[in-house]
């Protein structure tokens, strides 16, 4: 057994790595101020005890030098210590977990070496694409392990005894329990990325079913961009003196963020929504809602007016969720209306801007939100939108991060002008979802899946006597559409 897995994991350097394309954050020394940059400047991955193979793999990767977590992390984790990572969203997590895991697996190749655990589905295919691209040149085989996605066929990649699992906690115990010669006894590895959300998600049980099950005598990290006091239960319970590598001690946001917010009555959010979309067109923007009833309204809309929007949450198929990101991180689409399913890890590089359209009941939230524009180094903008109901929520966010925003510029006047088009969009979209929701209620109506809802034309054609369906708005484009594209 342990011959064909030093196979498996072979070192050949000579092959090339192949990259990802997801920066997760590692940019030459981030937003830090120039004298931190001196004392950062002699590091680089071989000075904290990285393998030969796997600096060139970062290399490859175009990460140049370490970023401060991965400072922090990589030299305890590789001297066989449990790690709690604390750092701001953007600043290469996963790189500071990835690298000693790898490293531990050239040399002591097994299978069935590591087990990480990932809040959401989306995220678990990021830690995946980022664990390949580093370990391509060794041979690392990973498997994903999430719900949505057909058990029998996740079965068969599990037959194979992959190295590396990375999974959604419910998904992984249908498995641990229906899954013959499925087993974790020999984990030496686990990983819990973005540890607190994993408890919020009330995924609580399911993780006290994992631990009990993976072997005691295995090496735990804990990693997040917020701490909660159900983390530091689980730290009790599943770490043996850990070493706490905090880059911010505070909850905080990156520098390079520029944050607004916007005071407005909440039944014109959605005209002051179509005016910024308006006013900063050519960028690409998430918007963050609190429902996924919501999100595909605001979708909906959008789409009405001829803006190019796509939906991402949690009652979309998993092919459609993944569909939707590739759209719009291969920037065909320029508009993602999002639940929080988005919020978490997520490393699109070119977001340009944040919108809080509802603003989240959690404050930490709003900090995981933020944090998917302004990633590695790069600037970003975020605007919340609060409207009466929301002044308690906002305040709460404003002293957790430590910060008084500033109010971002509108012209009320010309925000209204745009009430009558916009009132439109909304009866359209709302005949839309009435119609959705019908087709799903009904048993026969072949499966065509409308979330994404680009072809959701049939309503338009029916109000307008047979307007042009598709992406476009169904003709509503036509109507005063260079005020639109910036002819304003």
């Amino acid at each position: 057994m342990a011959d064909s897995d030093e196979e498996s994991v072979k070192l050949n350097k000579d092959e090339a790595v192949e990259g990802s394309g997801s920066d997760d954050g590692n940019s030459p020394l981030n937003g830090l101020d120039e004298a931190e940059a001196e004392a950062e400047a002699v590091k680089t991955f071989k000075d904290l005890g990285v393998t030969e193979v796997l600096c060139e793999a970062c290399d490859q990767l175009g990460w140049k030098s370490p970023t401060k977590i991965q400072v922090e992390a990589i030299p305890v984790a590789l001297q066989g210590k449990d790690v709690i990572g604390l750092a701001e969203t953007g600043s290469g997590k996963t790189g500071a977990f990835a690298l000693p895991i790898l490293q531990s697996l050239l040399s002591s190749p097994q299978r069935l070496h590591t087990l990480v655990l990932t809040p959401t589905r989306e995220l678990a295919f990021q830690i995946s694409e980022q664990f390949e691209a580093l370990g391509s040149s060794i041979g690392v085989k990973c498997a994903v392990v999430v719900g949505g996605i057909d058990m029998m066929s996740q079965s068969l990649v599990l037959a194979k005894k992959p190295h590396i699992v990375i999974a959604t906690p419910g998904r992984l115990i249908d498995h641990m329990e229906n899954t013959k010669g499925f087993s974790l006894r020999a984990l030496k590895f686990l990983v819990m990325d973005e540890a607190d959300r994993i408890l919020n998600m009330d995924f609580e049980t399911e993780v006290d079913k994992i631990l009990k099950v993976i072997p005691r005598d295995r090496r735990t990290f804990l990693f997040s961009a917020t701490m909660t006091k159900k983390v530091q239960k689980l730290q009790r319970a599943a770490l043996k003196d850990p070493v706490k590598c905090a880059v911010s001690t505070k909850y905080s946001t990156v520098d390079k963020l520029q944050q607004y917010y916007i005071f407005i009555p909440s039944k014109y959010k959605d005209c002051y929504l179509v005016s910024i979309l308006n006013e900063l067109a050519g960028n690409s923007f998430i918007i963050f809602c609190s429902t996924c009833n919501n999100a595909q309204r605001v979708a909906l809309l959008l789409r009405n007016l001829g803006i190019t929007a796509i939906p991402l949450h949690g009652q979309m198929s998993q092919n459609k969720r993944l569909g939707s990101l590739n759209k719009f991180k291969s920037k065909s689409r320029s508009v993602l209306l999002a639940t929080d399913v988005a919020s978490r890890g997520l490393d699109i590089p070119h977001v340009d801007c944040v919108i809080n359209y509802d603003i989240p009941t959690h404050s930490k939230d709003y900090i995981h939100r933020v944090g998917r524009t302004a990633r590695a180094g790069r600037a970003g903008k975020s605007i919340t939108f609060v409207t009466q109901y929301d002044v308690e929520l906002f305040q709460r966010i404003e002293s957790l991060i430590g910060k008084k925003l500033p109010a971002f510029p509108t012209q009320e006047d010309e925000v209204m002008m745009l009430v009558e088009r916009v009132s439109e969009a909304q009866r359209f979209a709302r005949l839309e979802m009435k119609e959705q929701h019908e087709k799903r209620k009904r048993p026969k109506g072949g499966d065509r899946d409308e979330d994404d809802t680009e072809q959701a034309s049939g309503v338009r054609k029916k109000v307008r006597g047979g307007g042009r369906g598709g992406g476009d708005g169904g003709g509503m484009k036509k109507k005063g559409g260079a005020a639109w594209r910036g002819g304003r």
